[in-house]
């Protein structure tokens, strides 16, 4: 049975929580307490086998099974248990130590090293570290739902690869396309900014207060922190940031929502488009049974999908920018306000794939409608002026393209002036023939070849 939370004020909590739960959980105050916990753990292991830590022996393979067991087996009352301390210590990273040594008093061996936990951190390491899985995470959620859809926009692409359709620049009748080839052309863009997101290296500093490995130098001067960080960060997928303040700047966040940016920017471009199809009547939308388009006008099925998904990638573009100018300034070493501000990036991954599935939604929703489609694009003569302007450059006819704005500017124009016109040209009667042949549904040049590319 479907749940109803009504009582959140957040839609992505709300309305659209069941499009964007998965991201949601990524972003969850749960997880954000587990993957500390994960991220403290792993330095606890990683500190044990490392050669020159000389106050910490390797643990044995029991041992650390027993200690990923606290974050793999982590659950909502260890969630609790955590904000319990946070309530007393009022640091909600230094909870996540407490509470680890708390979890491991049932091993004695390991609970006599329990002092190594956290040692040589500020809580900014755990925390970047933290929040990199998270986005790591969510990026997968975002590449997986856009190439759901760049592949559903191609299967269109191909199935209408042949439909002509009437193109409009300045909101004007121009030279045809087809309906497929317009929507292979968001496709494409679509898979160019996919690989960019992917491409993108997510980084985490483990260097301390100020990022100089201070603490660490200090206390087991004899390793050599940054290859081993790196080795560290690398076991957890994500790359060293080699200069650092006790940030980690977050500038791979400002890319990331940069090509996020980008993405939606094209689709809030697609949404437009197909928004104006379906006002055109090229495409329908179909009619199912219960649903309603408007409350007192029974015959309208409206483009909700579309005009939904264009308003929440326009909130998720909002979020961008804000974490774009945001998060990449800190007052010298560090300032705090963009902690509060990381706590709000999961709306930005879900404000995003609410809008993807909205498209999903409402493209299965379409129908072509051909016959409207014909009908403009046969009505549409004056569109071959261009073509036959061409021809006639080419025999070196002065004035070409004035003869056809005489003939065709602001006019309503047939086939009957078209022909009349290509008759009176001084061209070869080849020349004359092929263009007597040309329709405006045959003035598209490659665009079927290019839905094939």
């Amino acid at each position: 049975m479907k749940k109803y939370n009504l009582n959140v004020a957040a839609p992505t909590d709300g309305r659209y929580r069941n499009l964007c739960s998965d991201v949601n959980e990524i972003f969850s105050e749960h997880n954000l307490i587990k993957t500390r916990v994960k991220v403290e753990i792993e330095w606890f292991i990683f500190l044990s086998n490392l050669k020159g830590v000389t106050s910490l022996p390797p643990f044995s393979n029991s041992q650390i099974k027993f200690l990923r067991s606290i974050y793999l087996d982590f659950n909502s009352a260890d969630s609790v248990k955590v904000k319990k301390i946070e309530d007393v210590t009022k640091h909600d990273v230094k909870a996540i130590e407490y509470f680890i040594k708390e979890k491991i008093k049932k091993n004695k061996h390991i609970y006599k090293y329990k002092e190594h936990i956290h040692i040589c951190c500020t809580s900014e390491d755990i925390n970047n570290v933290s929040y990199a899985l998270m986005v790591q995470s969510a990026r997968e959620r975002v590449i997986i739902e856009t190439d759901v859809l760049q592949k559903k926009l191609k299967s269109l692409g191909k199935k209408y690869k042949k439909v002509s359709i009437l193109s409009h620049t300045h909101g004007q009748p121009a030279s045809p396309s087809t309906m497929g080839k317009e929507l292979i052309n968001f496709q494409k863009r679509l898979v160019n900014q996919i690989l960019s997101l992917k491409n993108i290296k997510i980084k985490g500093k483990f260097n301390g207060a100020t990022g100089n490995y201070s603490a660490h130098s200090i206390t087991y001067p004899s390793i050599d922190w940054p290859k081993s960080i790196k080795r560290f960060l690398s076991n957890l997928k994500l790359e060293l940031n080699t200069h650092t303040t006790q940030i980690e700047p977050h500038d791979y966040i400002a890319d990331i929502c940069n090509k996020i940016n980008h993405m939606n920017s094209i689709l809030i471009g697609f949404s437009q488009d197909i928004w104006t199809y379906i006002s055109k009547s090229y495409f329908t939308q179909k009619n199912i049974a219960g649903e309603i388009g408007s409350s007192t006008m029974p015959h309208k099925i409206n483009p909700i999908n579309f005009e939904n998904a264009e308003g929440n990638l326009g909130m998720s573009n909002a979020l961008n920018h804000f974490f774009v100018n945001k998060l990449t300034i800190s007052r010298l070493q560090r300032d705090l306000s963009d902690s509060t501000v990381l706590r709000n990036l999961g709306l930005t991954f879900s404000y995003s794939i609410i809008a993807y599935k909205n498209l999903l939604i409402g493209l299965d929703k379409l129908q072509i409608n051909k016959d409207k489609i014909n009908s403009d694009i046969n009505d549409s003569w004056e569109i071959l002026a261009e073509p036959i302007q061409m021809v006639a450059r080419k025999y070196q006819i002065s004035n070409s393209y004035e003869y056809l704005k005489k003939f065709t500017r602001g006019k309503k124009v047939n086939k009957d002036i078209i022909h009349k016109i290509i008759e009176s040209l001084n061209i070869p009667e080849l020349e004359k023939d092929y263009l007597l042949k040309l329709t405006p549904k045959k003035y598209i040049g490659y665009a079927i070849k290019l839905c094939d590319e």
